[in-house]
């Protein structure tokens, strides 16, 4: 029987649905801005990506502590005002002439920033919102809406910037930050201003801080989890820094036929989310989570196979086709698995730690890309974009393997 999921958290899941959709669109935008105005190429993409997880590194473990020092409700509503005041600085810089790399990764950096802390605060919150047997269905729900907004998104956005130019585009995700924050402040319910339990009396951040970083690492049933979705997270940040290049420079395709290729991923993170409940009452959280990962390595490598299925078939059609199979599939291993990593790592922490597992494994994650992310764009420009699919695909067969060997290959949820 699946569980009936409270209306507070309906309206969350809702602010994250919109502002969702309008992320994608940016995250469109910025590649075209990069390859087609600035004409950055693989650099660019990879530093853009560096900037925009940046924040990740640099503060994600101090945020964290903090924010599981007061509630979470009020800073998810203002880091989404903050969000829609910096995207209008896009436009504004474009319209004026000045909109040049260093401006733009500047931007993406604040933003990422705005985005880490409501990213830790909007999934510290979900706890309090659904109880622990119902955590699964909620993040496949969420999961299934995101994979909703990244089809649509790509798609719409592609057809914008057919019509208007990039810069501009990400005007639309201003509106949908603005929504976000006003569905949050509609939501009520019952916050502590602080979850802490070891630090109540006498505040120190250097020792919350150290608290997270041993429950993730040293703690048996999240340490294989952390480490291994590191490395999935260097393969991830491999395809970021080569894929936009790949297909709009190498392949070829326009920035219509672009945003319908990526629109494949959400396509199939909405397939993989439907299933992802009932793989895991079959095969259990481990096992699906594995299973994803071969599949996120299968996709790389349809993806490098575009080069010369493209050649031997010829037109531009016979060329998205096959790129869209291998974001799909990569979108599909996402929708699948993300659910129920989230699940298990919320089912066994306390309330008192979420914020700071969730930063620390994020910041962790998100440190793999900025080292991993531009040094695959240089390497992708002295070598080809090509070797550094294959190299992705192997990645992420990596932690699929090293998965398999760890405890974690037999972990269950409540569902």
């Amino acid at each position: 029987m699946k569980p009936v999921l409270p209306r507070a958290f309906r309206w969350f899941w809702a602010g994250e649905a919109v502002s969702g959709f309008g992320t994608w669109i940016t995250f469109l935008a910025l590649q075209v801005i990069i390859v087609d105005h600035l004409h950055a190429g693989t650099v660019g993409l990879g530093w853009m990506n560096a900037a925009r997880w940046l924040p990740y590194l640099l503060f994600g473990l101090i945020l964290g502590a903090l924010i599981d020092r007061v509630r979470r409700r009020p800073v998810m509503i203002a880091s989404d005002l903050l969000r829609a005041l910096l995207l209008c600085a896009i436009p504004a810089l474009w319209a004026l002439g000045l909109l040049s790399l260093v401006p733009l990764l500047l931007i993406v950096a604040i933003l990422g920033t705005a985005t880490l802390v409501n990213d830790s605060a909007s999934q510290a919150f979900v706890p309090r919102l659904v109880p622990v047997g119902g955590l699964q269905a909620a993040h496949a729900r969420i999961d299934g809406t995101n994979a909703v907004a990244q089809t649509a998104g790509p798609a719409l956005g592609g057809g914008l910037l057919a019509v208007i130019v990039a810069p501009v585009a990400v005007s639309v995700n201003v509106v949908t930050y603005l929504f976000s924050a006003v569905v949050v402040s509609l939501i009520r319910v019952d916050e502590p201003r602080s979850s802490r339990t070891e630090d109540s009396v006498r505040p120190n951040l250097r020792r919350e801080i150290w608290a997270g970083l041993k429950w993730v690492y040293l703690t048996p049933s999240l340490r294989d989890l952390a480490v291994w979705t590191h490395v999935w997270f260097g393969a991830q940040a491999i395809l970021a820094a080569v894929s936009a290049d790949y297909f709009l420079e190498v392949i070829g395709i326009d920035a219509l036929w672009f945003g319908i290729v990526m629109a494949g991923g959400g396509l199939g993170g909405i397939i993989g989310a439907l299933i992802s409940p009932r793989a895991g009452e079959k095969l259990g959280s481990g096992r699906v989570v594995i299973f994803a990962h071969l599949c996120s390595a299968a996709g790389a490598l349809i993806l490098f196979a575009a080069t010369p299925l493209a050649g031997q078939l010829h037109g531009e059609m016979s060329s998205v086709v096959v790129l869209f199979a291998g974001v799909g599939l990569h979108g599909f291993a996402i929708g699948l698995s993300n659910s129920h990593e989230m699940a298990y790592r919320q089912s066994i922490t306390p309330d008192a730690f979420q914020a700071r597992t969730n930063t620390t494994m994020r910041s962790m994650n998100r440190a793999v890309i900025v080292v991993a992310s531009p040094l695959a764009g240089i390497f992708a420009a002295l070598t080809s974009t090509q070797l550094m699919l294959v190299i992705a695909a192997v990645i992420f067969a990596l932690s699929a393997i090293g998965l398999w060997f760890s405890p974690f290959r037999t972990a269950r949820i409540g569902i």
